[in-house]
């Protein structure tokens, strides 16, 4: 250890009356230094042109993998028809699923209680571009009106898109804190889903 009082080890600047001791880096310090140095040089080109490295969107994208594969593994492949979106619309577990994914996707554009904003209102019984409810799902995967509304077909598990779709069919007749005025023709009178079974059963 130093010994603090060898005058020998003062540098001789003075600043207020504080003198300056010599007290330099410990060697094991340079070490770390110039090792941060050398290990930046050989993890860039790895990072960025070895074929052995996952970029973070790959990583992104096996990890959302797995993810669907562990959600999906007791429904398998969603399909879109009105028996599936009418038993989707009545689990409140998949609903929440697909509040969720309306809230981050979506909201931006019809507002988080689906009452539009740049975007049209969905909680009333007129659409624009759907006369089915199946129709819902081929707007998200498709879009419309010329990329006003986005393509999700290539950024969404097509899952997420029928669990969307029954959510978004869920919010007719809902009550939004500020609708938007109502846009194209009414047809979710015409949309008659099947009841879910078990819906008519004494409990």
């Amino acid at each position: 250890m130093s010994d603090y009082t060898d005058e020998t080890l003062i540098t001789g600047h003075e600043y207020d009356g504080i003198q300056e001791y010599d007290n330099p880096v410990p060697g094991w310090w340079h070490v770390l230094w110039y090792g941060s140095f050398v290990f930046a040089l050989i993890y860039l080109p790895v990072s960025l042109m070895s074929p052995f490295y996952k970029k973070p969107s790959e990583r992104l994208e096996l990890a959302q993998q797995a993810e669907f594969q562990r959600l999906f593994a007791d429904v398998g492949e969603l399909s879109n028809d009105h028996e599936t979106i009418a038993e989707l619309m009545a689990d409140e577990g998949w609903v929440n699923f697909g509040r969720s994914l309306f809230v981050r996707n979506c909201a931006s554009c019809h507002a988080a209680d689906g009452g539009g904003l740049i975007g049209p209102n969905l909680a009333d019984d007129r659409w624009i571009h759907v006369r089915d409810v199946t129709d819902l799902y081929r707007i998200l995967e498709d879009g419309a009106a010329a990329g006003a509304m986005p393509a999700w077909g290539n950024r969404m598990h097509p899952n997420e898109m029928v669990l969307l779709s029954a959510f978004v069919a869920s919010l007719g007749g809902t009550d939004p804190a500020a609708p938007k005025p109502a846009e194209g023709d009414i047809v979710i009178e015409s949309w008659e889903l099947p009841a879910p079974e078990g819906a008519g059963d004494a409990s």
